[in-house]
C-alpha cells in the first residue's frame, strides 16, 4: 500500500472527510429525486437527555419503509468514541454511513494528532458531515442525528442537534429528532429537571419513547411479545456504556404497570370472577 503525499497548500490535515476528498474517494452523489419511488428504510425517534453525571441517549427500534414497518430491531444509539454518542433519524442507509464515517474521522484525528478532538470539534466535525450529506438530503435521503458527549474539560454532559443543511444547534437540557420528536420532546420537556439521576433520566427517556409510539406510528414502543425494547445508552466521565437489555425491559414493564388503568385489560381490578 502507497500513502498519498500532498503539497503543503493542499494537505487535508487530520481530517479524514478531507482526506477522502483529496483522494478522489468522495462517495457519487445521486441524481433525481428518489423520494416516492424506492422503498427507503428510515429510522425515527430519538432523545437525548443531560442529567448530573453526563448525558442519555434513547432510540426506538422501529424503521419503516412509507405505511410499512421494514425492521423491528434497528439500531439507532451508535458510541462516536469514548466520551460521545451518536442517534440517528432519517434515511436509514445514508445514516449509518455516516456514523461509521463519523467514528474513523474521529479516530483518525486522534492517532494523527495524538490526543482525542475537543466535544465542540466532534460537534463541527458532524455538522460538516451533514452539510456535505444536503444533496442526498434534497433527493429524500435525508439524515437529521443527534450528537451527545461528555465533556471533559468542563466536566458535564452536552447535547447538539442538527438540521438537514448541517446547521448545529447546542442545547441546554434536551433533545429530540424524528417523526415522533414532537411528542417525546414534549414529554422530555415536563419532565426534566436539573441534576437528574441516571434512573430518573433513563426512565424518563423511557417514557418519552412510550408516548411517542402512542401517537406516531413510524416510532416503535416496547415489544413485549418479542423481547425488544429501545436502545439506551450513557456518556458520562467514565464512557459511552450501552444501558443492559434487561434493566431497560423491566424499566418498561414498571411504566407500563404505572399507566395501567384498573378495571381495564392488565389492571389489579375488575377481573371476571
Amino acid at each position: 500500500m502507497t500513502f498519498p503525499f500532498f503539497a503543503a497548500s493542499e494537505d487535508p490535515g487530520p481530517s479524514f472527510t478531507s482526506l477522502l476528498r483529496a483522494t478522489g474517494h468522495r462517495p457519487p452523489v445521486i441524481e433525481g429525486d428518489l423520494d416516492g419511488r424506492l422503498p427507503i428504510t428510515h429510522g425515527t425517534t430519538v432523545v437525548a437527555i443531560r442529567y448530573a453525571d453526563g448525558a442519555v441517549m434513547a432510540g426506538d427500534r422501529r424503521a419503516t419503509s412509507g405505511h410499512l414497518i421494514s425492521h423491528r430491531t434497528i439500531e439507532k444509539v451508535f458510541p462516536a468514541d469514548r466520551h460521545s454518542g451518536v442517534a440517528i433519524a432519517g434515511a436509514a442507509g445514508p445514516a449509518v454511513e455516516m456514523v461509521k464515517l463519523f467514528q474513523l474521522q474521529l479516530e483518525h484525528y486522534e492517532k494523527v494528532e495524538g490526543s482525542a478532538l475537543s466535544l465542540e470539534g466532534k460537534a463541527n466535525q458532524l455538522s460538516q458531515m451533514v452539510r456535505n450529506h444536503l444533496p442526498a438530503a434534497m433527493q429524500g435521503l435525508a439524515v437529521v442525528p443527534l450528537f451527545a458527549g461528555y465533556d471533559v474539560r468542563r466536566g458535564t454532559g452536552r447535547l447538539f442537534q442538527y438540521d438537514v443543511t448541517g446547521g448545529r444547534y447546542e442545547e441546554s437540557n434536551h433533545a429530540a429528532t424524528g417523526s415522533g420528536s414532537l411528542h417525546a420532546g414534549t414529554v422530555v420537556k415536563l419532565g426534566w429537571r436539573d441534576g437528574m439521576s441516571r434512573e430518573d433520566a433513563i426512565d424518563l427517556a423511557i417514557s418519552a419513547l412510550f408516548q411517542a409510539a402512542d401517537e406516531d406510528s413510524a416510532t416503535g414502543g416496547p415489544d413485549l411479545v418479542r423481547g425488544i425494547f429501545p436502545t439506551i445508552a450513557t456518556i458520562t466521565s467514565d464512557g459511552f456504556v450501552r444501558v443492559p437489555e434487561e434493566e431497560v425491559g423491566d424499566r418498561f414493564r414498571r411504566l407500563i404497570s404505572d399507566l395501567t388503568v384498573p378495571g381495564t385489560l392488565g389492571g389489579t381490578e375488575g377481573t371476571a370472577s
